[in-house]
């Protein structure tokens, strides 16, 4: 074989090894992405994992139960114009006929009840005296708490309300006891054009229910001014009766006697009383009586 044969040979064989080196390199190179590629699932197959490990707490603390507050102590209101015995209505509004009763959406939840009585005695001045009821009931809610509570709210409101009537002279506010779970008492003199006013507000809570008992009188025409501390004494006695009915018309008796206030049952009136409508059950009940004394009829 020549010399020149050789050589053509021995540059085919290392150009034939050279290809199967760059072959291999290729093959490697190739295969790297697919590598890459399987890592990379491997990957998100552990990212799955705890998405799914969050979304299962997540799920589990959404099941857990909400809070609850305890059920209203009472379900029901009695009859507003039948909260108070004939005599007690004899007693402190002789002249009256019968009660008017206030309205109401629901019964269950607020009521009220008032009377007129002019006792009119011709040359020498007339009596007059006025009295309403009115009651209250909530019920538990899980966002605004017991109804005990919400009713303790809108008792200590309705007291600083009758602390603070424009116009009220000489404001006394003292414990009632033996009156529900606890009472105050609010009294004063209002003059008016045709006399000067006498006026009691009893302001009582039996668990989740409130009281309010506003008592006034007035002589007319010259007639004497009555006795205010015989008018509160009365005021007391009816406002008794009425937490009273309370309780009877949900089989219970007579509510927790107490003889503290409410916390909120300071001397000083308040300049501020808040009257918002999210004290009360429903937007749509009818608002509480005013505590002015009425004028002659």
């Amino acid at each position: 074989m020549s010399e020149g044969t050789m050589q053509r040979r021995a540059q085919r064989d290392q150009r034939d090894q050279r290809a199967k080196r760059l072959n291999r390199v290729l093959v490697c190179a190739a295969a790297v992405p697919v590598m890459l590629v399987a890592a990379g699932c491997s990957s998100d197959s552990g990212s799955g994992d705890s998405t799914d490990k969050a979304a299962k707490a997540a799920a589990s603390a959404s099941a857990s139960p909400s809070p609850t507050v305890e059920a209203a102590a009472y379900s029901k209101l009695p009859e507003p114009c039948k909260a108070l015995s004939k005599k007690t209505l004899k007693d402190l509004v002789p002249k009256s006929k019968s009660g008017k009763e206030g309205k109401s959406d629901d019964i269950s939840t607020r009521g009220s009840c008032s009377w007129n009585s002019l006792d009119n005695n011709g040359v020498k001045g007339s009596q007059f005296r006025w009295l309403n009821v009115s009651m209250l009931r909530f019920e538990s809610d899980a966002t605004r708490g017991a109804a005990d509570k919400l009713a303790q709210q809108y008792f200590d409101k309705q007291v600083q309300e009758a602390q603070a009537v424009e116009g009220a002279k000489g404001v006394k506010t003292d414990p009632v006891a033996g009156t529900g779970d606890q009472a105050t008492a609010v009294h004063y003199d209002l003059k008016k054009k045709e006399g000067t006013f006498k006026q009691q507000t009893i302001v009582a809570r039996v668990e989740n229910v409130v009281v309010t008992l506003d008592y006034n009188g007035a002589g007319l025409a010259g007639d004497k001014t009555p006795s205010g501390d015989d008018m509160l004494k009365d005021a007391k006695k009816a406002a008794k009766e009425a937490v009273d009915a309370v309780s009877e018309a949900n089989g219970k008796g007579g509510g927790k006697p107490s003889s503290a206030p409410s916390k909120s049952a300071s001397k000083s009136p308040s300049k501020s009383p808040s009257k918002g409508a999210s004290d009360e059950p429903s937007k749509d009940s009818e608002a509480s009586p005013s505590k002015r004394p009425a004028s002659k009829s």
